[in-house]
């Protein structure tokens, strides 16, 4: 069977590749290693993990909103395993729907491990030991990431779990250790302080979403507090050991003091790797650079006709980029001229207050010695968050202090996973801070702060503070 274009892997990357080179013209194959289409993001990532976000969210709220808009209830349970199927539903129908889209646009699924045999050969083994050999013209990788630990750190998935685990725990935690500050440590954890689990963070630096713009993890670590969190900040961990319901994370603090952290489930969450095994590339010459693999300005790597996009690459593990990266690649491809900006993707965290963040961070223009201004406005100060009772966090817009370019707009609060779509269009487009302003923003609403900070980060300054 000969190919124009074989992609290996089906997460949000190799998909999206698959469906558009279909759409192009090219005959197009997808090689999937496991029974589901969809990767780790509809699988065991973005998309379940959202639901449980969700599910525990509706919980919370029913717990300690209802009552103040007059809705009161009686003997209010939470369910896990009813919970845990929602989740699984929505992971299914979600899949069905990426296997109807590779019918429709033509695309060949097959399932099993793909391997390279030469640069234009790939041989796939399925699980039940058939293997057929496949040729192609180009080959796209797009095998994704795994979950990470650290070198003395042994995922027993157990008691000691990554976040694959904790989306099908089948009891809710008495106390709940998390390794790691970042993204998926703060959903997760959130997820099971909603429903009851006392939740113990013990971050290496000196605060959570290291990665962000500082002003972001300070504030959602004051609403994580109010939830019950504990942090144990610029802290190494140093062990964990499982015995039987227990474990116990031992640590070390940055004056060197030791400590441990006993409970009855911790989390793995200081983020994911590279997942390049079996591919066989070391035969074809393909390069890696601290286990991801190195590509061009067009995605090639240094085999010209096999290219990689994703987390096997460099940059953020973000679904999202690796669409993008997906369908840069099927219409270089195809001759077309595709750009991607990558100052202008977004980056969101699903916690409640949610949390949002695009272009450069504060520290970053700080650091680069770039004159700026800053402008914020707080929920507090917004009627449609007084409404909801949602009134934690804030909208920060950063300018050029010459001419009033958007740097860089960082975001806490609620909904904030779509207002941040505003803010990433507007940058994507080159609007400075007083065309997004001069837009008419509907009222009341959550994403009128946008306009507000904007405001305040030129010479008019805000209306409402």
């Amino acid at each position: 069977m000969k190919y124009d274009v074989i992609i290996i892997g089906s997460g949000p990357g190799g998909y999206v590749c698959a469906i558009l080179c279909g759409q192009l013209g090219l005959k197009t194959a997808l090689i999937e290693k496991y029974d589901a289409l969809g990767g780790t993001c509809l699988n065991v990532g973005c998309i379940p993990s959202k639901a449980v976000l969700e599910s525990s969210e509706h919980y919370y709220n029913a717990k300690s909103k209802f009552a103040m808009h007059g809705i009161h209830l009686d003997n209010l349970q939470i369910n896990l395993q009813e919970m845990i199927t929602h989740k699984a539903d929505v992971v299914k129908k979600t899949g069905d729907g990426v296997k109807f889209l590779m019918k429709k646009n033509k695309v060949d699924v097959f399932y099993g491990s793909g391997s390279f045999i030469s640069p234009t050969e790939i041989l796939v083994k399925a699980n039940n030991g058939k293997q057929t050999e496949l040729e192609t013209t180009r080959v796209v990788i797009a095998t994704g990431s795994k979950p990470a630990s650290l070198p003395n750190v042994s995922i027993d998935k157990q008691r000691i779990i990554s976040s694959t685990e904790a989306l099908v725990l089948k009891e809710v935690p008495e106390h709940l250790i998390v390794i790691g500050g970042g993204v998926i440590g703060m959903e997760l954890g959130s997820v099971y302080a909603r429903i009851g689990s006392k939740v113990t963070v013990i971050e290496y630096y000196e605060q959570i979403l290291a990665t962000m713009d500082k002003s972001l993890g300070k504030e959602l670590q004051k609403s994580l507090s109010k939830l019950g969190f504990t942090f144990h900040f610029n802290h190494k961990v140093t062990g964990v050991v499982s015995q039987g319901q227990n474990v116990t994370v031992s640590a070390e603090s940055k004056n060197g003091e030791q400590v441990t952290f006993e409970g009855d489930y911790c989390l793995m969450a200081i983020g994911r790797k590279p997942y390049t095994a079996g591919l066989n590339i070391e035969a074809i010459g393909i390069a890696t650079e601290k286990g991801k693999i190195t590509v061009d300005e067009n995605f090639r790597t240094d085999v010209p006709n096999v290219y990689a996009i994703g987390d096997v690459i460099r940059g953020a593990m973000l679904a999202h980029k690796a669409s993008e990266e997906g369908v840069y690649v099927a219409e270089y491809i195809a001759n077309l001229r595709p750009h991607i900006n990558y100052l202008t993707i977004p980056n969101i965290v699903y916690t409640w207050p949610e949390v949002a963040s695009v272009g450069h961070t504060e520290e970053e223009l700080i650091a680069n010695g770039v004159d700026y201004k800053s402008g914020s406005f707080p929920f507090m100060a917004n009627a449609r968050a007084r409404m909801n009772a949602d009134t934690e966090g804030f909208i920060k817009v950063l300018v050029h202090g010459q001419t009033g370019e958007i740097l860089g707009i960082h975001m806490i609060g609620p909904r904030i996973a779509d207002i941040i779509g505003e803010a990433a269009l507007a940058m994507q487009y080159g609007v400075s801070a007083m065309g997004v302003s001069n837009v008419v923003h509907g009222h009341p609403t959550f994403y009128e702060s946008l306009k507000e900070a904007c405001l305040n980060a030129t010479k008019k300054g805000a209306i409402h503070i």
